[in-house]
């Protein structure tokens, strides 16, 4: 009969446990790493992306937007706003701010150029075509 657990055994179960999570998490690291560079998009990256996405930075549109997951929940998520209502209908909406209508959520108004807006919309349009695996969830984000 075995005397019971003992600190030997302890340590060698901490050790061979740490040991086998810590090469765990390295080969997750190392799978995710490896995917990214097929799901993030990056070949279609243009210098009007680039303008566009200085402009959702300098506007802070992330403080009230979400963006493939990330940011605020005041605002609709804009993740795949490109696919769901086109480029006219994104210049428009922006253009036609704020809408002054009681009750409803008001977005400023940036007073864009034609040049801003074809930018903003460029960065959206890339935006949509990275690959987040059905994220969002629901079509209308």
């Amino acid at each position: 009969m075995s005397p019971g657990f003992t600190s030997q055994m302890a340590r060698n179960i901490f050790y061979g446990g740490t040991l086998f999570f810590a090469l765990l998490f390295a080969v997750l690291i190392f799978d995710t790493e490896s995917r990214i560079p097929a799901r993030s998009n990056v070949a279609e990256l243009t210098p009007a992306v680039v303008r566009g996405k200085h402009l959702w930075e300098t506007r802070n549109c992330i403080g009230c937007h979400t963006l493939l997951g990330e940011g605020a929940y005041f605002a609709p998520e804009l993740g795949n706003v490109y696919k769901r209502r086109g480029p006219d209908f994104i210049k428009a909406w922006i253009k036609t701010q704020p809408t002054k209508i009681p009750g409803r959520r008001q977005m400023p108004q940036f007073d864009f150029s034609e040049a801003q807006l074809d930018d903003l919309v460029e960065f959206l349009k890339w935006t949509n075509g990275v690959n987040t695996e059905k994220w969002p969830p629901n079509i209308e984000g």
